[in-house]
């Protein structure tokens, strides 16, 4: 099979949708399937450090939260004509690359495959509602329509698939997380490292940990806080300005962190929270099991599974029951977190590798084109 998978950029390398869709392609072309992804780019020279197929378009400037690309819309178009290509598959929307491989799809007969990437979610349906109104009725939903298969990440975005009235098919299938090597010393520190890591952006519900960890600090003066990840500048000032206003302790902002870099700050972490309002996988909590850290998050985030698993929290979004859970989790003995952390490990090791979730994406694509017997991750109702 010939897999085209677009996605309308993958510049950012913090964000969950730049690791998931290019470990994706390089999974698949591991496993025998031509799979290329097409992006649109401001450097030519950018490179994925994933060892996925990808293929750079020119973004037009105007207007540039569009991400409009003529030579994107006609290479997908001669590449579909030309029967070059079994499945195109959308990644994500609100973008004119996430337009185009529904008009290339209806043009041809190349099936349509959608994967919203949270955008579905109620909470980011709200965010900007009249430029997403006007978007979403004049050009996205139209260039959805006839997906031949959408793919969720999680039973709740498959929740939201069919809130929004799409009746097809849907592949529930999650990302997939790379294991890091076991830190061969222990970097935990005697001062107690509660971390969040990731984009720095409202829908993380950092307001609510700051409000939260003013509460615990004095309680817990043995721990800090500390927060990392790229953002708008004007909101990290705003949190900075709250965290003044709150009477915050202890508590670091830092810029973004990738590779190994990354890593080790999970590892000498002895607990990471992420209090979000709206996730559709939430790959800073695979990350923070991966390199055996114990997780607190919300239910905005589909880790129904975290306390049955014994490796972290599962709470409902707010202050208080943030605080709860995070006095709980302060209050345990290193060596608790510890094992918290290393069955959370495992638990991704044996469910989340991304030989199996390419092999459950490719299977899927096949039934598309073929038919046949329909896999069990794949639901009609």
């Amino acid at each position: 099979m010939r897999i085209v998978q677009v996605v309308p950029y993958i510049e950012d390398e913090a964000s969950g949708p730049t690791y998931t869709t290019t470990r994706l392609n390089s999974s698949m072309n591991e496993r025998g399937v031509s799979s290329q992804l097409v992006v649109t780019a401001d450097i030519v020279e950018h490179r994925s450090n994933t060892g996925a197929v990808v293929r750079k378009f020119p973004r037009q400037k105007l207007p540039y939260k569009l991400g409009r690309s003529p030579e994107m819309y006609r290479w997908l178009r001669e590449e579909a004509s030309s029967g070059k290509m079994d499945i195109i598959h959308n990644h994500s929307i609100w973008m004119m690359p996430n337009v185009y491989p529904g008009w290339v799809s209806r043009e041809t007969t190349v099936p349509l495959v959608v994967s919203p990437r949270g955008t579905f979610s109620k909470w980011a349906m709200e965010r900007s509602r009249l430029i997403k109104v006007l978007f979403w009725n004049g050009l996205q939903k139209q260039a959805i329509a006839h997906a031949k298969l959408f793919h969720a990440t999680a039973e709740s975005e498959y929740e939201d698939i069919r809130r929004l009235g799409f009746r097809q098919p849907v592949a529930i299938i999650p990302n997939g997380i790379d294991i890091p090597k076991k830190s061969t010393d222990d970097r935990r520190s005697e001062e107690k490292t509660l971390l969040f890591l990731g984009r720095i952006h409202p829908v993380k519900g950092l307001e609510l940990l700051l409000e939260a960890w003013t509460r615990l600090q004095s309680t817990h003066a043995d721990w800090r806080l500390r927060v990392v990840g790229p953002g708008d500048p004007a909101y990290r000032r705003k949190l900075s300005a709250l965290a003044l206003s709150l009477g915050a302790e202890r508590v670091t902002f830092t810029g973004p962190l990738y590779g190994l870099e990354k890593v080790e700050a999970y590892q000498s972490a002895n607990l990471f929270v992420l209090p979000t309002h709206s996730e559709n996988f939430g790959m800073a909590v695979a990350e923070a099991l991966a390199a055996g850290c114990p997780v607190v998050t919300t239910k905005g985030a589909p880790w129904a599974d975290l306390p049955e698993q014994r490796a972290g929290w599962w709470i409902d979004i707010g202050i208080e029951p943030l605080r709860l859970a995070l006095d709980e989790a302060m209050s345990k003995h290193p060596r608790e977190l510890m094992a918290m952390g290393a069955r959370g490990r495992a638990w991704m090791e044996r469910d989340f590798s991304w030989g199996e979730i390419a092999a459950r994406m490719i299977e899927s694509y096949r039934w598309v084109r073929e038919k046949g017997a329909q896999p069990g991750w794949i639901r009609y109702d």
